[in-house]
């Protein structure tokens, strides 16, 4: 019961982060997918990867902190209202980081089974 009602309040808080992201203007020419589309492209891999099962409470709770943490280091860099092409880069490289990270546990050999537990 604790292990369903923690994936329900993860999967709530994940709806909510991708209900409140706020959208960056159309892409640049050098920059075909904005930030803002790639957090919430990861998000919604994350969300289905609850929804299929796919992965644990422990590793959703891992990938929606490193969510949170690109979120707020965008928001300290357009804090004096410009992204500049080296805090562009950084944001780039931690969204690969993360897209990695999702990969890695949506594919690894842990699952949650019907019950919220983990099974090998």
């Amino acid at each position: 019961m604790k292990h369903i009602l923690l994936m329900s309040a993860l999967t709530l808080s994940l709806t909510s982060l991708l209900a409140h992201a706020e959208r960056e203007p159309a892409p640049q020419t050098d920059h075909p997918t904005s930030i803002n589309d790639r957090q919430q492209e990861q998000r919604e891999r994350i969300e289905q990867g609850v929804k299929s099962g796919e992965l644990t409470w422990h590793e959703t709770a891992r990938l929606a902190r490193e969510q949170r943490h690109i979120k707020r280091e965008e928001a300290r860099y357009r804090a004096d209202g410009e992204l500049t092409a080296r805090e562009r880069a950084d944001l780039q490289r931690d969204l690969n980081k993360a897209s990695r990270d999702i990969h890695g546990q949506k594919h690894d050999a842990q699952d949650r089974d019907r019950h919220g537990g983990r099974r090998r």
